[in-house]
């Protein structure tokens, strides 16, 4: 049980349901509503964000040994041995191309699926890069960032042409992914990032942990409340730049969901004591709001019920899988 509880938590379980939903978005931003199509994409987008999991938990083993808080990741412990984990990392890379296959064998193959496989690509190169040699790197926050928006834009260009929609969503896709690792991960993990000689933009910016007080500098700040302001100016972007039609009530709900959004970020980079519980709260709270920003602004585009969808399965497999792993929710051992 210990090992399948294991292996659950190597390939992040609890989070699949968001992992895969990436490219799906992408799909549907240029006009894709066939359910098979749409599953064989999320499997592909899960695969491909948990490879890049399981191979940054490979890496990061020793300097994962000092810090107590990470001593009962699966490989640390070892629960799941080193070889197991590379071979399951190389077994997701052979899925996802199979299952790429199976897709286009539906649809032909075509220059966007050309770039469609070269964006894949390019999402695993930066990607290993990053797990590889993230940590030596000041600012290797930028490849996981372009890894993960290039997952998202292999779901569109799979189909067909992307639209400015699409590219809306590639640069929130960069965004989001940058601030979760640059800001948030940097926060939560300079108390002992340090000690293992990690240079990040926290830690070169001057973020600094003693004792419970935390020291956030004010580039830190405007960095982080920069990629936010500008996340919240490209979610209106298309009704105020593209003239896309929208319901009211929608801009409604999304301009509330968005100052709940940055004031959430506002106190969370003005935060004084450092506390890494409630900071992981944090982080989990926000990623969940964060995403149903995107499905709320795409309520016109795509319609009601697969926004809906697009808000509710990702929380759904979460609260169902976080249990079964030992996790307590919304409180991620990351």
């Amino acid at each position: 049980m210990n090992k399948i509880s294991g292996y659950a938590r190597l390939l992040r379980l609890p989070g699949i349901g968001a992992l895969g939903i990436v490219p799906v978005i992408g799909a549907l931003t240029v006009g894709v509503a066939n359910f098979i199509d749409l599953l064989i994409v999320f499997i592909i987008g899960a695969f491909s964000c948990i490879y890049g999991f399981i191979l940054n938990d490979y890496v990061d083993i020793e300097l994962d040994t000092l810090v107590d808080d990470l001593k009962k990741k699966p490989l640390v412990s070892g629960i799941v041995s080193k070889k197991s984990a590379l071979t399951t990392s190389i077994f997701l890379i052979l899925l996802s191309f199979f299952f790429i296959s199976i897709l286009w064998h539906r649809h032909g193959f075509d220059e966007y699926k050309f770039m469609a496989v070269l964006s894949i690509i390019l999402a695993g190169f930066f990607g290993s890069i990053y797990d590889i040699y993230g940590k030596r790197i000041v600012g290797s926050d930028f490849l996981v960032a372009i890894s993960v928006s290039f997952v998202f834009l292999f779901g569109a260009l799979s189909f067909g042409r992307p639209n400015e929609i699409t590219w809306v969503i590639f640069i929130l896709t960069f965004n989001n992914i940058l601030y979760m690792n640059a800001i948030q991960n940097g926060l939560k993990d300079a108390d002992h990032d340090y000690k293992m000689k990690v240079r990040n933009i926290a830690l070169t910016s001057g973020v600094k942990v003693k004792g419970n007080n935390l020291t956030i500098p004010f580039s830190f700040k405007t960095f982080g409340l920069g990629i936010r302001f500008f996340s919240a100016f490209l979610l209106f972007s298309p009704f105020i730049i593209f003239n896309k039609n929208y319901y009211l009530w929608q801009i409604i709900l999304l301009a509330f969901l968005i100052i709940i959004f940055l004031i959430l970020s506002i106190r969370f980079l003005t935060m004084k004591t450092f506390n890494r519980t409630k900071i992981r709260k944090i982080i989990g709270i926000q990623s969940f709001l964060r995403y149903s920003l995107v499905p709320i602004m795409l309520i016109s585009i795509v319609g009601v019920k697969l926004s809906l969808i697009l808000i509710i399965f990702p929380i759904t497999w979460y609260i169902i899988f976080t249990p079964l792993v030992g996790e307590k929710l919304f409180k991620p051992r990351m």
